[in-house]
C-alpha cells in the first residue's frame, strides 16, 4: 500500500502554531513530553570539557542528571548565573560557557549530586 501524505501526522496548524508529531497536540498543551521519565544512568554525573565545533571556545557539559526537561532547564539557569555566563540545556546535557570545572563541580556537590571530571 503506497504511503500518501493524508498518512503523515501534522507538525504545524495556523490555528495553533507547531504542533507535536507524536501525539498530534500543539506543542504547548503536548502529553507525551511531559510523561517521559528522566533517564536511567549509573548515578555519577559527570562535567567533560568540549570545544570541538565550537571555534574553539569551551564549553563544559554536564551528563548523567537524573531530570526530566523542566528541571534540568531550570538547574541550567541556575548554574550560568552561579558562573555569571551563558549556556544551554538540550537533549539532557547542560551546556556552560567558559572554563567554570571547578565552581560546576562545587555547586553540583552542594545539591546533593554525585559529580566528577571526565575526560582528559
Amino acid at each position: 500500500m503506497k504511503k500518501t501524505n493524508n498518512d503523515a501526522p501534522v507538525v504545524y496548524s495556523s490555528e495553533f502554531g507547531r504542533m507535536c508529531p507524536g501525539c498530534g497536540k500543539p506543542s504547548k498543551g503536548c502529553v507525551c513530553r511531559k510523561n517521559q521519565a528522566a533517564p536511567a544512568g549509573d548515578g555519577v554525573v559527570r562535567v567533560r570539557r568540549e570545544s570541538k565545533g565550537r571555534g574553539g571556545k569551551t564549553v563544559f557539559a554536564i551528563t548523567g542528571l537524573p531530570l526530566d526537561a523542566a528541571a534540568l532547564t531550570a538547574l541550567a539557569g541556575e548554574l550560568k548565573r552561579r558562573c555569571g555566563c551563558g549556556g544551554t540545556a538540550k537533549d539532557g546535557v547542560i551546556e556552560i560557557q567558559g572554563d567554570h570545572a571547578d565552581l560546576l563541580l562545587e555547586e553540583l556537590a552542594k545539591r546533593g549530586y554525585k559529580a566528577k571530571r571526565a575526560g582528559g
